[in-house]
Formats: structure tokens, sequence, C-alpha cells
């Protein structure tokens, strides 16, 4: 699995032994990024279940100025620094505006202040329905979205979600069952108007 796009395209990234992760497929990435354009550069940007981190590495090469990383698995946080010491090396970027969290998604708050203009979401598809209401109102909840944020959340082509304070604007990726999409979330809540 490589960077698709930016300064550091064609860097390789790296996925702990064993590990049970399902990375974003570089084709679902470059839709995404394709999509997002402009939006990118110059962005702050928070992966949650980053796992390999693929989403904000992604971002990271191709502009995005900071962000966050909250992974939980303390060995694929490992993984996800040394990937990110080489993207950042590539794209001839200082390490310093990125953090990588070792911790709960749910829980864990990034220590970078305020908002983030793109918010990443891979949570594994089998707890997806269970946790998406927290995932979603921990955002709203938590500040670490404002009006213009955009929630970028993974999920089988056959799931559908609706969250209270969030309206999904487009979804990219064919709707069949077991392939990956991604749907794109604004917050429409008063409190995500606060920046």
């Amino acid at each position: 699995m490589r960077i698709s796009g930016g300064k550091a395209k064609g860097i390789k990234l790296r996925i702990p032994k064993g590990s049970p992760l399902r990375p974003a497929a570089e084709p679902v990435r470059e839709r995404l990024f394709s999509s997002l354009g402009d939006l990118v550069s110059g962005a702050k940007f928070l992966d949650l279940f980053a796992g390999t981190g693929s989403y904000g590495l992604e971002a990271l090469s191709r502009g995005a100025e900071s962000g966050a990383f909250i992974e939980q698995d303390v060995n694929t946080a490992s993984c996800l620094r040394n990937n990110l010491t080489a993207v950042c090396k590539s794209a001839n970027v200082s390490p310093d505006s990125f953090e990588v969290i070792s911790g709960d998604a749910l829980r864990t708050t990034p220590r970078q202040s305020g908002s983030f203009d793109l918010i990443f979401a891979d949570p594994p598809y089998a707890i997806l329905m269970k946790i998406a209401p927290k995932l979603f109102a921990r955002i709203l909840g938590d500040g670490l979205a404002h009006k213009s944020s955009l929630l970028i959340l993974e999920l089988p082509g056959e799931v559908e979600l609706d969250a209270e304070g969030w309206q999904c604007e487009r979804r990219l990726g064919k709707a069949r069952k077991g392939v990956p999409t991604l749907a794109l979330f604004r917050p429409t809540s008063v409190r995500a108007e606060q920046r």
C-alpha cells in the first residue's frame, strides 16, 4: 500500500505483521482526494481509528498543514509513527505539526487545540453501527468540528447512516455489500458552528 498523490506519492506505508487491519485501498483514497481537491491544502485534520494512517498521511502528502492521528492499538500506533516519519521526510515537511496518539477514538482528545477542517473515521466495520452515534456526538460535543468541517466516514456500501446534528452531503463508491464507500458529512448543529 502506497501514498497515491502529492509530494510523498509512492511512499510505501507499513502494516504491523499479523495485523487484522483493513487499510484504506489506494483507489478509495484517490477517489476521495480527487473529490476534496483544494480543501486539503492548508487543512488541519483528525484521523480517527487511524490504523496505518493512510487517510491522514495522504492529506499530509497533498498539503495539509497539521493533523492528529488517534489509534488504540499500541503496536499499530508505533508503526504509524514510522509511516509518519517516512511521509514527512519524503514530502519535506516537519513532523512537528503532526501527532500520533495511542488511545480510544471515542474518548481520547488530541493535544492540538480547536476544531479540525477534515475528520477521517475508518472504524472496524464490525462495530460501526454500535459506535456511530457516539462517534458523531463526540465530534460535536468535544468541539472537534466547526460549521465547515467535513467528516469522511468509511463504511460498507450497503450501510446507510443518519446522525443527529449532521447531514450527509454525498457518498463516494458503489452501494454494494462489503464494498468500501465513503460518506461525507457536514455538521448542522448550532454547537458545531462555533469556531
